[in-house]
């Protein structure tokens, strides 16, 4: 994760850190706030579901559904299907394994589900004119695939968090507009991506993120970003970006400083949250991804 902060004199941003406990992590964010406002934490993976597979659920609303996610007729919902006759919506998820090479397709899956290729994909996940689409929620398999985050970050994230009476944790749009929540909750959850966030930074990646000559060029505009929102970056920071990131997981962190760039960008008021106004679509059941225009 990156954390950054309001300082004395602005707002300071600092090296990409491992998270220790996901399921302590809102606790932390909260401790490291001191009180000093409410947390904007976002995260790299889905939250939402799309529409045409929430409509199968018989659920009224996202937020009703990922509370009921996990426990009787939906208690096998965060297990992925190794099988594809194991598959169906209270069990979407799909591969649990690679297995032979070709054996693992999609058009079987979404026949199993009674879904199209598009259906699978909520609208902000589609392709824009900058980028390509997303993977779909439910798929697991692949460099790409969200699958697996999205299980790990709801059931040991989202959903103790939303039932914990300690700290009042709201997820974006579901609970209300981004203003309304940050002026009443301790943490304001959203969902980011980076891939998005590389335009408004005028970056432009070639070849593989996982490689650190490939981040590099990156380096550049990431200063000047700095430089125009007056933002401060710590020298551990500095450091990090001009080696491109180097060491193991380059591409992790550098999403991470990537992303919470673009939340900065969203609470300095450069860039509005994107939400479509008024889409109970959106707002009850697929979410949004911050920033990202309609």
């Amino acid at each position: 994760m990156c954390v950054a902060e309001p300082g004395e004199t602005g707002w300071v941003i600092h090296a990409p850190e491992q998270v220790a406990d996901p399921g302590d992590l809102f606790d932390e964010l909260r401790l490291r706030a001191k009180a000093r406002g409410p947390v904007l934490a976002g995260f790299d993976f889905p939250i939402g579901l799309p529409i045409a597979y929430a409509e199968k659920t018989g659920f009224p609303d996202f937020l009703t559904a990922l509370t009921s996610f996990g426990a009787g007729e939906w208690q096998n919902w965060f297990d992925v299907a190794d099988h594809l006759e194991q598959a169906s919506v209270q069990r979407p998820f799909y591969p649990r394994t690679a297995g032979k090479r070709g054996e693992r397709k999609r058009s079987p899956w979404l026949d199993q589900l009674r879904l199209t290729n598009a259906q699978v994909l909520r609208r902000c996940e589609q392709a824009t004119d900058d980028r390509r689409a997303a993977c779909a929620l439910f798929w697991t398999l692949g460099g790409n695939q969200v699958g697996r985050a999205a299980i790990l970050g709801w059931r040991q994230m989202l959903v103790p968090a939303l039932k914990d009476q300690r700290i009042r944790v709201r997820l974006w749009p579901f609970h209300g507009s981004l203003g309304e929540l940050l002026d009443t909750a301790d943490v304001v959850v959203a969902e980011t991506y980076p891939a998005e966030i590389y335009r408004w930074l005028g970056i432009n990646l070639k070849g593989r993120k996982t490689e650190v000559p490939n981040l590099l060029p990156a380096a550049e505009p990431m200063r000047r970003w700095l430089q125009a929102r007056g933002v401060t970056a710590s020298d551990e920071l500095l450091v990090q970006i001009a080696a491109g990131f180097g060491g193991r997981n380059p591409d992790d962190r550098f999403d991470a400083v990537v992303g919470c760039m673009g939340m900065l960008d969203v609470a300095l008021n450069v860039r509005a949250d994107g939400a479509p106004e008024a889409d109970v679509v959106v707002s009850r059941w697929e979410g949004w991804i911050l920033g990202q225009l309609a």
